[in-house]
């Protein structure tokens, strides 16, 4: 049970009050959302095409739980717990690899790429050994808009009923999410709950006001045009284009190739964004990992087009998200999460309207919904 500190009370909700601060820093929460929303949910691993050929892999790590997934001499992606059968050792210890069978450092099993056990050592003389007993345990794993997803319960429900139509969604601003291939990943540790991070990227109420970076980003959309829309376990935020725009992130436009002109993105629940910047010809994801009750990493992932040079734009498009606007929004993330625990601070209040759609808090409000209904479930 949540402690009596950590409550949200119906009363609040419907008086437009946040969320309260202890839901961002109490460990018992924090218990109950690995269990409840972490170990339910499904994960972004890779781009499709990061798996093309027959025994590449990529790993994930989610807590203790760590996945592999690989692409089998069949051509079919599989995902298994990264664990020997044998005495419990991780199996594969680096994020990506390619491998013609999966072998044991401690003992030397080895795995088809099917999770089929193959060979374990001396086990021809032990009585009633079974190879087909000990495979490899698998994992959910769906492959939803190009990217690969995997999930640790076997009964979720797919993507495509939890996100009914965002994948065409995604295409429309998107247009090569098919020939995408992996240009950079960085992790980045952020000393900030999980789910201050989420709420910060969901709004748009900051962008006027909270450092040179956003507001150089609202120069580029046609931010009376800014809408922030919930959609159940998925939501979108989307900026048109300004009509004037001749640079961007401090280069010309002229001969520029871009994805699309807008600002888009998708979110998927819990903790997956996939996104496109104006101008910009490479694709984001963006994954806020909790590793504590006040701790996360974040995964930034950049996609640019197979065979396709990337314009000068992007580039500066990257270095301005890397080195400007990403550090920019930690900065938030971390002056926000020191507040919460002021004594002088218990809970807040929603900034929604019906004539501000561009600023209004109402994402938010949402997704405070979703996780307080998922650990309360």
């Amino acid at each position: 049970m949540i402690n009596a500190e950590a409550v949200w009370s119906v009363e609040d909700q419907e008086a437009g009050f946040t969320l309260p601060a202890r839901f961002f820093y109490d460990a018992q929460v924090f218990e109950q959302e690995k269990a409840k929303i972490f170990l339910k949910s499904w994960h972004l691993v890779a781009h499709v095409n990061e798996l093309r050929e027959a025994g590449e892999f990529v790993t994930l790590e989610v807590f203790d739980q760590s996945v592999i997934v690989v692409n089998g001499r069949d051509g079919v992606i599989r995902a298994f717990h990264n664990v020997c059968q044998h005495r419990g050792n991780r199996l594969v210890g680096v994020r990506r690899g390619k491998a013609a069978l999966l072998t044991c450092g401690y003992h030397a099993w080895t795995y088809a790429l099917d999770g089929c056990l193959r060979a374990a050592s001396h086990s021809q003389d032990v009585p009633g050994f079974d190879k087909r007993a000990h495979g490899l345990k698998p994992v959910q794993v769906a492959v939803f808009a190009a990217f690969v997803f995997v999930n640790f319960d076997p009964a979720a429900s797919p993507i495509e009923a939890m996100a009914p139509g965002a994948e065409a969604e995604i295409r429309r601003f998107i247009p090569d999410l098919d020939r995408l291939t992996l240009l950079q990943e960085v992790d980045v540790p952020v000393p900030a709950n999980w789910k201050v991070i989420q709420e910060n990227s969901i709004e748009g109420y900051h962008f006027d006001h909270s450092g040179p970076a956003h507001k150089a980003l609202v120069q580029l959309i046609d931010f009376s045009g800014y809408r922030l829309r919930a959609h159940g376990e998925w939501w979108s935020y989307i900026g048109p284009p300004r009509k004037d725009a001749v640079a961007a992130y401090g280069v010309p436009l002229q001969g520029a190739t871009w994805q699309t002109d807008w600002f888009f993105n998708f979110g998927l629940w819990p903790n997956a964004t996939i996104y496109v910047f104006p101008y910009a010809d490479v694709v984001g994801t963006f994954i806020m990992n909790p590793t504590g009750p006040e701790t996360s990493s974040l995964r930034f992932g950049y996609y640019g087009v197979e065979g396709r040079a990337l314009p000068e734009v992007t580039k500066a498009c990257i270095r301005w998200m890397n080195e400007d606007l990403g550090p920019e929004d930690i900065r938030l993330n971390v002056s926000n999460q020191k507040g919460l625990h002021s004594m002088g601070f218990e809970r807040g209040r929603y900034i929604i309207g019906d004539g501000f759609d561009n600023r209004s808090e109402h994402l938010v409000r949402h997704f405070h919904k979703l996780c307080h209904d998922a650990i309360r479930s």
